[in-house]
């Protein structure tokens, strides 16, 4: 099921949750909706969902106007992060509730929704489990329950809204491998709401990044990585350095030190880096010359904060087994970076 959101705005009691956001999600697609509190991104999903109507604008199920429709009338299978499970049903009845409040003329029989919750439970990876209550279950167990009652009512769209927040690091991760791998073997058009970006770009076929009730940017894991379209989705995505530079006949400076080629017109620009894009150099090759306040080892890096005369930076550098401390002067100058004009 394609989805197409269009010219959509949301205000509630005259606060603009969303400003005239669009977007275009294909058939059978992955889409994480990334951002911070406060964003627009679960606001944008309960519209897609029919949890919430427009204040302007409209939202296409294929090339029906899905914008007055009731979640029933759009046939959406929703995921909350706090499971919304029924406590005094068995996991059987919590999953085949959904058919079995169906219309009279298109509820399937008892026989036909046991077998459905049974194929259900084959499917998220928990056989034997029927007739067991929530409280028994552990919590990634009950995420999981909570998704197969979605997909018992064959949805046109799923939508999950931090369906992982609740749930400790490590069951976070290997349920967002195994909702990748179950996406992929159901085809369900997907949309989830995170703000963790590691999540959003290991699972999804395409981010899209909210900010303030807009929509940022669009693009792939890489896209939204290494070709960030703003100040702000760089700096949201990952960790990030800012330095003050100065153009100057097609050349970047910072403080005087010339940190590489610049085809920009010549004027005070921002330049965003990232920590493992610095290259640490042989003293006495020039570059940027600092003392390391911080030095922490992380896994096969190690992580430095740098004083440039008042201007602290992040870098990370290989763990080579040569020990950097604290009070240490070293040069650095970086390798990769993008530029943005002054705010």
């Amino acid at each position: 099921m394609e989805i197409s959101v269009r010219n959509v705005r949301k205000d509630f009691d005259r606060f603009p949750a969303l400003h005239d956001v669009s977007l275009d999600i294909r058939s059978g697609e992955l889409i994480a909706l990334l951002g911070p509190s406060g964003s627009g991104k679960t606001t944008l999903l309960r519209l897609i969902a029919g949890l919430e109507f427009p204040s302007e604008g409209q939202i296409f199920f294929g090339a029906e106007d899905a914008s007055a429709r009731s979640v029933r009338e759009r046939n959406v299978g929703f995921v909350f992060q706090h499971y919304a499970l029924f406590r005094h049903m068995t996991v059987a009845d919590n999953i085949g509730f959904g058919l079995t409040v169906r219309p009279k003329a298109t509820r399937p029989s008892p026989k036909e929704v046991r077998r459905r919750v049974l194929e259900l439970l084959d499917l998220v990876q928990l056989p034997g489990l029927e007739n067991r209550f929530p409280r028994q279950l552990s919590g990634g167990q009950r995420q999981r329950v909570a998704l197969a009652r979605a997909l018992a009512i064959e949805p046109a769209v799923l939508l999950l809204d931090e369906p992982f927040g609740a749930l400790d690091a490590k069951v976070r991760k290997d349920l967002r491998r195994w909702l990748r791998d179950l996406h992929d073997q159901t085809g369900h058009t997907t949309v989830f709401v995170t703000h963790d970006q590691e999540e959003a770009l290991e699972l999804a076929d395409r981010v899209v990044v909210m900010s303030q009730g807009r929509i940022e940017q669009v693009g792939t894991a890489d896209d939204i990585y290494d070709r960030p379209a703003s100040p702000f989705v760089f700096s949201f995505i990952g960790q990030s350095n800012v330095l003050p530079v100065e153009i100057r006949g097609g050349s970047a400076l910072f403080g005087g030190t010339v940190l590489g080629a610049a085809a920009e017109p010549d004027g005070p620009r921002r330049m965003y880096v990232r920590p493992h894009d610095f290259d640490m150099l042989p003293e006495g090759e020039g570059g940027l010359a600092g003392r390391i306040v911080v030095a922490r080892r992380t896994g096969g890096s190690r992580f430095c904060t740098v004083d440039l005369d008042g201007v602290p930076i992040e870098i990370e550098l290989p763990h080579d087994g040569s020990a950097v401390r604290p009070g240490d002067r070293i040069a650095v100058r970086p390798r990769r970076w993008t530029l943005f004009d002054n705010a």
